[in-house]
């Protein structure tokens, strides 16, 4: 059995869904990095291929193309993806809904070339008259999937998430126990370092145009996601509209919150309840935090300052002011 001394780092990246994913791991001298870089490729791009919104052929866009009351077979990925996004909208009172893109899209945050106006609110869209969590049925036993309703489903909520998560997968089947992998800003750990140390992950300060960290948390055997609405946004007659969409008002967000940032088990589940949290908003989203023995980082815009509220196993921490 090797030592921590004989233990070498290397780090891997790659683009993906139109970001990069990193992997950074410690391993024995003298692997094929070519062949573990080639599957970590391979393993990100099935995913972007299941539930990517943005490639026509992708089996996403094949489910919502079909006609409702008939099951669509569908690859396993998406049909976990799909059970997990139902039960996240379920235990989140309908905050978490992928049946949002007809939204996302009228918006300009979609595919193709939509131009937002100062008209474009009254021209958004009726949304369907039921959430994803009761207009969808998953059986994932068969891998199959049945609409009530038409649906225009998004998963860009949720599927970064699980393409880390299937990151960590590819190189924990490759024997690797001791990594960081993300995409973007999602991120998951496994192990610690060989000095004993746990992997650190920045956690940037939701300003708009500008790149800083606003802090450090450390990571071990976890996952981290946050939404935030600094990222991606669109400015129409003086009002910011972020790309998260509420499904209880049928359009973008409007709350204090600037980022929510959770750690969970998996990815997956880190990102899905992220956007939850993010769309509950400065009060619901603790709440129900809390309720749920979450770790939880919110961060709230109050003027030209930052207010933090941290939940640890669900327990209140105290609140800071941050400039």
């Amino acid at each position: 059995m090797k030592t921590s001394t004989e233990l070498q780092r290397y780090s891997l990246n790659g683009e993906t869904m139109g970001t990069r994913y990193t992997a950074l791991f410690y391993a024995g001298t003298g692997i094929d990095t070519d062949e573990i870089d080639h599957r970590l490729a391979r393993a990100v791009a099935r995913v972007d291929q299941q539930m990517s919104a943005w490639k026509p052929d992708s089996d996403l866009n094949r489910l919502n193309a079909a006609p409702e009351q008939g099951w669509v077979s569908v690859p396993k990925e998406l049909a976990t993806v799909l059970s997990v996004a139902l039960r996240v909208s379920q235990q989140s009172g309908g905050a978490f809904d992928i049946a949002v893109g007809d939204l996302v899209n009228a918006w300009g945050f979609g595919p193709g070339e939509q131009t937002v106006t100062e008209q474009t609110p009254g021209t958004i869209p009726p949304r369907p008259r039921l959430l994803a969590s009761a207009a969808l049925v998953v059986d994932p036993q068969r891998n199959q999937v049945r609409k009530r309703v038409p649906l225009n489903l998004d998963l860009s909520g949720i599927a970064k998430g699980f393409g880390v998560d299937e990151l960590a997968r590819c190189l924990e089947g490759l024997g690797i126990t001791c990594y960081l992998v993300g995409i973007d800003g999602e991120m998951r750990a496994r192990g610690v370092k060989p000095d004993g140390q746990c992997w650190a992950v920045a956690l940037e300060k939701p300003n708009r145009g500008v790149r800083e960290v606003m802090g450090v948390m450390e990571l071990s055997d976890a996952a981290i996601a946050t939404s935030g609405d600094y990222r991606h946004w669109v400015d129409v007659a003086g009002q910011s509209y972020a790309h998260t969409m509420n499904p209880a008002t049928g359009a973008p967000l409007c709350n204090p919150l600037a980022a929510v940032t959770v750690v969970a088990a998996s990815c997956m589940l880190a990102d899905a309840w992220a956007t939850a949290l993010m769309v509950l908003g400065e009060t619901e989203g603790p709440r129900l935090a809390q309720e749920r023995g979450m770790d939880a980082l919110f961060v709230l815009r109050e003027g030209e300052q930052f207010k933090e509220i941290s939940i640890v196993g669900g327990q209140l921490q105290a609140q800071i002011e941050t400039r």
